[in-house]
């Protein structure tokens, strides 16, 4: 009985330490809000690890790449949001975007 206690208020504990997805996605937002675009790629890289099929994350790392002046970077991000949501319609907007600042202006 001791040994399952024991185990339990171990498990429960590496539990609280432990961020869901969507901390990590609030984070990101804001660490945006803040101009702290490092930091936010790496907290939507965090969320993405734990949700890999957020398109909202990937978009959004995706913009914070464009801004960055990672074009190709935020291309990959995009085309991966509409991979995961055909129907997402700002992500095609945004890819689009980026496609533009590297004067692909037929794939844009």
């Amino acid at each position: 009985m001791k040994y399952l206690i024991y185990t339990f208020a171990l498990l429960v504990s590496f539990n609280s330490f432990g961020q869901r997805a969507d901390e990590y996605f609030d984070q990101a937002k804001k660490k945006t809000k803040e101009g702290d675009f490092n930091g936010a790629i790496v907290d939507y890289t965090k969320a993405i690890t734990l949700d890999p099929n957020n398109a909202f994350a990937y978009n959004n790392r995706g913009l914070i790449k464009n801004n960055l002046i990672d074009f190709s970077g935020a291309i990959t991000d995009h085309t991966k949001a509409i991979e995961i949501n055909p129907n997402f319609d700002y992500a095609y907007l945004s890819r689009g975007d980026s496609k533009n600042s590297l004067e692909d202006f037929k794939g844009a």
